[in-house]
């Protein structure tokens, strides 16, 4: 791999199949999360690694076939799980097990995909840091993605006046989610039209980096307002102390899901807990990506990376 992107991905069949560690199960792969971070892999950019060679995914769901030890309480073997962990897009792979959680009864494992990240991801920006309130206005940029449909689902079940940005194509998709607006991503003035439409917005979720950043400082409320930062598609925008003394005072948090579950266990686990209410609730429905063979996988991330996906996508390693 030469950190090229996505094309120096390739499909092998001489690995042999992973071993459970300490504190993990060994998963049967059913489908496989696409995400942006995937491609930040396959650039290097993505922070920690890994390093190349690798295998490349990070998120799936499918049966627990073997337990490691110093696992306490083990779930059942042939349990369906989500969860994370590297190694993803493949037949077989490990996944730490104190991060999994069972698949919802009556859901397949594709159908499951995205709810320990692109929902625990959407749900941790909007209240924990965002602290969302009702009649509040909210901003999501990249709308029509994974972690944005399911922020603007949650934005609107939560009170909110819903902003969004996608691709003109995507706009349907995005209204039919709750979006009360949605404007144009690459629109020549998008700080104008967004402040015409507000006057000013509460809770910007910032997940696309460089083209949208100074759009999103500039259009928060001074001192009250909020700026999530999750991702940054478009590459690093940078923000220094002047800016935040002189011209954007806002307040400014960084999130990654990761992380978080790794920080803050306990504020995790009360995000997947809220999560299972908003299943019982019906506000989050079963998923529905588009699943493709895993052979795909590099055609999939190119598509991503150039933005011309919308909603989830997954990848199949048994076809």
């Amino acid at each position: 791999m030469t950190h090229e992107g996505p094309k120096d991905l390739t499909l092998t069949t001489d690995r042999s199949r992973p071993n459970p560690g300490p504190g993990e199960y060994l998963i049967r792969v059913g489908a496989a999360g696409v995400n942006f971070a995937d491609v930040m892999q396959t650039r290097g950019t993505y922070g920690g690694g890994p390093r190349a060679p690798y295998v490349a995914g990070f998120e799936a769901a499918g049966e627990i076939v073997g337990v490691g030890p110093e696992v306490e309480s083990p779930l059942p073997l042939g349990t369906h799980v989500v969860g994370a962990g590297p190694g993803a897009f493949a037949q077989y792979m490990t996944m730490p097990a104190a991060g999994v959680i069972p698949v919802p009864s009556g859901w397949s494992d594709a159908e499951a995909l995205g709810l320990v990240l692109n929902w625990a991801t959407a749900l941790a920006a909007l209240k924990p840091l965002g602290e969302i309130r009702t009649g509040e206005v909210v901003l999501v940029h990249a709308a029509a993605g994974g972690v944005g449909q399911a922020a603007v689902r949650l934005a609107h079940h939560y009170g909110a006046r819903v902003i969004a940005t996608a691709s003109p194509a995507k706009h349907d998709t995005v209204r039919a989610l709750g979006a009360d607006a949605v404007l144009d991503s690459a629109h020549p003035h998008l700080a104008d039209e967004i402040k015409r439409l507000t006057g000013g917005v509460d809770l910007v979720l910032e997940s696309v980096g460089r083209a949208t950043f100074e759009a999103s400082l500039s259009v928060t409320k001074p001192f009250t307002g909020r700026v999530i930062v999750f991702g940054a598609a478009s590459g690093d925008a940078t923000l220094t102390t002047h800016d935040l003394i002189f011209t954007h005072q806002v307040q400014v948090k960084g999130l990654h899901i990761g992380a978080l579950a790794t920080a803050a266990p306990s504020l995790y686990q009360s995000l997947l807990r809220e999560i299972d209410t908003l299943i019982d609730q019906g506000t989050y429905p079963p998923g529905t990506p588009r699943v493709h063979p895993l052979a795909e996988g590099p055609t999939v991330l190119r598509q991503l990376e150039a933005g011309q996906t919308r909603g989830k996508h997954a990848l199949d390693p048994w076809c």
